[in-house]
């Protein structure tokens, strides 16, 4: 039952994403790639060149070209700087992959010490007790007050 719904929930999702590889609007485009001037993505940039680059991204979807071509035109043109997320293939892999390491090593270290610090407070039963004298004393004071 549960690998049906899997399948269903994956199917769902399949279909918008091959629409929009098929598809592609400008502004999803303009959001996934950045100008070689400024470093941000063309559709928050306003320099020359993010402008003559958003004007070629429509030109390229009217042509009926998928996002994969246009954004290969650009990687050829302009290498793979101008794609504003890392790929999935050899070392940009890395970029994905180190923070979902980093994340998991910081829970590990969280959870242990969350564990030494509560069996910390197990192994100590309470507070000492008080010296003698020292108790007597606070007796007498306590029995002013009654």
């Amino acid at each position: 039952m549960r690998l049906a719904l899997a399948f269903l929930v994956a199917l769902a999702l399949a279909a918008p994403a091959l629409a929009s590889e098929q598809r592609p609007t400008a502004a999803e485009l303009e959001a996934e790639l950045v100008c070689p001037t400024c470093k941000t993505t063309l559709d928050q940039s306003s320099a020359p060149v993010a402008m003559r680059m958003k004007q070629i991204v429509r030109e390229r979807i009217a042509a009926g070209d998928t996002k994969s071509e246009i954004k290969a035109a650009f990687v050829a043109q302009f290498g793979p700087a101008v794609l504003a997320t890392p790929g999935r293939k050899g070392l940009d892999l890395l970029a994905w992959l180190l923070p979902l390491l980093g994340l998991g090593i910081a829970a590990v270290v969280v959870a242990f010490l969350v564990w030494r610090w509560s069996r910390r407070r197990e192994e100590g039963d309470g507070p000492a007790p008080l010296d003698p004298e020292l108790e007597r004393r606070v007796d007498a004071e306590l029995a002013r007050y009654e």
